[in-house]
């Protein structure tokens, strides 16, 4: 555990910022959204459904800002030679880099989202503790999935403004908030099938293609353990389109498939294999360029 000391210090450094308390601040502005129609559906666990608020756009920027410098920025200013003089090798740092940012990241965001939860109680009731402690477990993974992504891109870019660049405008704007508004001209341009997202066709890689972004499949797997409906989309969205007469753009197997009729590709658990995806995957591409690269 050679990179322990690493993440320590990381975690610390991120901690003693005023950056990552205005996170916490954010989160409980952010999450706190009662609705009736999620209560006439959730009862209690409306509560729980406030830890889903955390992805789609407070954490996901917070996790470039406070991450995009990790190693471009130690790159830029020659600090990362020194650290490689250390009993360290690259994967070690990777590694201390990333599990250091994510509890840094992670110590302030779940202090906000347990107030949020006490406030939940006291004012809604209890509510099940096995679908919280499930919902919980699958945010820490989205959290595990943003960091990786951030630290990543940081890893393999030379310039602190390339890391920024890259992440605001390709990950932050067009996957993360843009992404569910391309997809249906997106789908419609590859595949000639017109999409109305107000009525979907029952087209498998149109939701597929739905649930690709992080956020995407995070809300597919927290709605899959909410029971509120199949779909990329908050649980208040899909709750809201599943009623008769309601009409919406997001996107919801059970609107457009007859019961039993959906790809099995599109079961909730395939959040959790896109998460883990977005884990392993820029990991590895990171490895591999870090490893292998000139820290010059």
């Amino acid at each position: 555990m050679r990179w322990y000391p690493l993440a320590r210090e990381e975690a610390r450094a991120l901690l003693r910022s005023k950056g990552v308390w205005l996170l916490s601040l954010a989160l409980l502005v952010w999450t706190y959204r009662p609705s009736y129609d999620v209560w006439n559906e959730l009862g209690p666990d409306m509560t729980v459904g406030f830890l889903q608020f955390a992805g789609g756009l407070v954490v996901p920027v917070a996790a470039v800002i406070l991450g995009y410098r990790a190693i471009a920025g130690e790159r830029a200013s020659g600090s990362l030679k020194f650290l490689l003089g250390l009993p360290l090798t690259r994967g070690e740092i990777l590694l201390g880099k990333i599990v250091g940012r994510l509890a840094g990241i992670a110590v302030p965001a779940f202090l906000a989202l347990g107030i949020v939860t006490v406030a939940g109680v006291i004012q809604y009731g209890l509510f099940s503790p096995l679908r919280y402690l499930a919902v919980f477990a699958v945010t820490v993974l989205y959290l595990l999935a943003l960091v990786s992504i951030v630290i990543s891109v940081s890893a393999i870019v030379r310039r602190t403004t390339t890391a920024a660049a890259t992440l605001f405008i390709g990950f932050v704007l067009i996957l993360e908030i843009f992404w569910q508004m391309f997809v249906p001209g997106i789908y419609s341009r590859l595949t000639g099938v017109p999409v109305n997202p107000y009525d979907p066709p029952a087209e498998g890689g149109l939701f597929l293609m739905d649930r690709l972004s992080p956020t995407g499949a995070y809300n597919v797997a927290t709605n899959g353990i909410l029971d509120a409906g199949n779909s990329a989309w908050h649980h208040p969205s899909v709750i809201s389109v599943l009623q008769p007469g309601r009409s919406s753009n997001a996107l919801a197997v059970g609107e457009a498939f007859d019961p039993g009729t959906a790809p099995l590709y599109l079961h909730e658990a395939g959040g959790i294999v896109i998460l883990v995806a977005w884990i392993v995957i820029p990991l590895s591409i990171a490895y591999y360029r870090f490893d292998e690269g000139d820290l010059a």
